[in-house]
């Protein structure tokens, strides 16, 4: 029997094959299964157009994998794709009658600006932020770029250019030089240049990497201490940690996974092309991509929410948090990170406010070890619309909402530097002390100011004689925080 909240999605890619599988429950959706095989069908193209046989032998392989998962789901809610190497090919009609066959679903071949606003979609519903996005994917054969706002795609264009296709044209020794890395990343430029114009015209706000070389570039730099912003610079030491390895072969970085290494030199190139020629400053991982683009499609979603709200939201719903009183936590750290910064970093508002709705999340486990179980949660949970640093960040400021500081796991995060995670779980704790009445209108009035590491707190004149147990509460707050040499004065005027 059909299971009716299951929905799939598979993306015949030139580099990989992938199949999502996801289980629609509170207004979210539930990843059940996520294969990816590295089926390089790029690799197979002939001088002449056509797929080679062993090409087409891998992807039917792969395809045997994903059919059984297949059975369970209604067949208006699969969908199957094909990108760029399949838009290529000649004799893509047999391909694609054995694939039907063997999957017993239809598959559609999407044109480049389909596959782009697919993509788009994915970004959009699955990664966090406001403003206009400019959104990268380097497929093995076309790399999508997309300007959009919201989960309108305003401006879009697939290019010929891929980590496979320039694996083969511009390393094929596998010679890891510099020369080959400038005519790859020259060959990309060019590429690039009949549509720069337009984006550098266009403009946005963030930028954000969809594909498994974003990916393994965001892990390496991880591996090496790095935080999760990529950077031109940055792509420029990895360049230079491949060419010293020597050859593809040979291509060994911490972080670097065997099967994405064979492509990452190729990517990289293409990369640093994008960041050079569209002079972009930062980018950061997306959270989906093509696939989730078609989920998403499917359940037809169309309001306008931010990804990591709506994944906050389910949360709030699936662990019977209390809303009322994580947005009272929220608003009263927010309003003491702006009284110390009033040009408060967007980025550590929001953890800060994710922080603060989810400090309860451990009570469903047990009060001793709450703070502990809710990083646990947090680090082992799917958490659509946050990257892997920030679900670090998060883990790290729900360790330390209470007791004694966890400062190794604020050290160990790379989404922020280890000073200001410090600082955002400091806020934290006190909001928290100063909601403890979890009534409207019980929160006091108060001001805080910043001088170094030192905090001070100032209350209405006699606050503390009526309210006792927070008082108490912030005074061993100011004694814990004073023993790891973070003065924290608690006055009233």
């Amino acid at each position: 029997m059909k299971n009716p909240s299951l929905y799939a999605a598979i993306d015949l890619g030139s580099n990989s094959f992938h199949m999502l599988v996801v289980h629609e429950v509170e207004g979210a959706c539930r990843i059940l299964a996520k294969v990816k095989r590295k089926v390089r069908l790029a690799a197979g193209l002939q001088p002449d157009g056509s797929l080679d046989e062993a090409a087409m032998e891998r992807g039917w392989d792969c395809l045997r994998l994903f059919a059984e998962q297949l059975q369970d789901v209604p067949a208006d809610q699969v969908r199957i794709v094909g990108t760029a190497t399949l838009r290529l090919a000649t004799n893509i009609d047999r391909f694609i009658g054995r694939a039907e066959a063997i999957l017993g679903h239809s598959i559609r071949i999407i044109s480049g600006e389909e596959e782009a606003a697919t993509i788009y979609q994915g970004v959009a519903w699955t990664s966090s932020g406001t403003g206009r996005r400019l959104v990268i994917d380097i497929g093995g054969a076309s790399t999508e770029l997309v300007i959009g706002e919201g989960t309108s795609a305003e401006l879009l264009h697939s290019l010929h250019m891929g980590c496979v296709t320039w694996l083969k044209r511009h390393f094929p020794d596998g010679e890891l030089s510099e020369a080959h890395f400038e005519q790859a990343i020259a060959a990309a430029q060019h590429e690039l240049s009949p549509v720069a114009a337009g984006y550098l015209t266009q403009g946005w706000q963030h930028c954000i990497g969809a594909s498994g070389t974003v990916q393994a570039i965001q892990e390496i730099m991880m591996a090496q201490g790095e935080n999760e912003q990529i950077t031109l610079a940055k792509l420029h030491r990895l360049k230079a940690q491949a060419i010293a390895c020597g050859r593809v072969e040979q291509l060994q970085l911490p972080g670097l996974t065997p099967e994405r290494a064979p492509v990452f030199a190729s990517g990289l190139a293409i990369l640093i092309a994008l960041f050079d020629t569209l002079a972009i400053e930062h980018m950061v991982l997306a959270g989906g991509a093509l696939r989730e683009g078609l989920i998403y499609g499917m359940l037809g979603t169309r309001q306008e929410c931010d990804a990591q709200d709506r994944t906050i939201d389910s949360l709030i719903a699936r662990y019977q948090l209390d809303r009322e009183q994580g947005e009272r936590v929220r608003n009263t750290a927010l309003q003491a990170l702006k009284q110390l910064q009033p040009d408060t970093d967007s980025d550590a508002a929001r953890m800060l406010a994710r922080a603060a709705m989810l400090y309860e999340l451990g009570l469903c486990i047990e009060y001793k070890r709450a703070p502990e179980h809710a990083a646990y949660i947090i680090r082992h949970i799917d958490l659509p619309g946050f990257t892997a640093p920030q679900k670090g960040l998060l883990a790290a400021l729900l360790l330390n909402q209470r007791d004694d500081f966890q400062l190794e796991a604020l050290q160990a995060q790379c989404a922020l530097d280890g000073e200001r995670a410090v600082l955002l779980a400091r806020l934290l704790r006190l909001a928290i002390i100063l909601c403890l009445r979890r009534t409207r209108g019980t929160v006091p009035a108060f001001a805080l100011q910043r001088d170094g590491n030192r905090l001070i707190l100032t209350l209405p004149a006699g606050w503390s004689t009526g309210h006792h147990l927070r008082a108490s509460e912030l005074f061993a707050e100011a004694r814990r925080q004073s023993a790891l040499g973070w003065q924290l004065d608690i006055v009233e005027a």
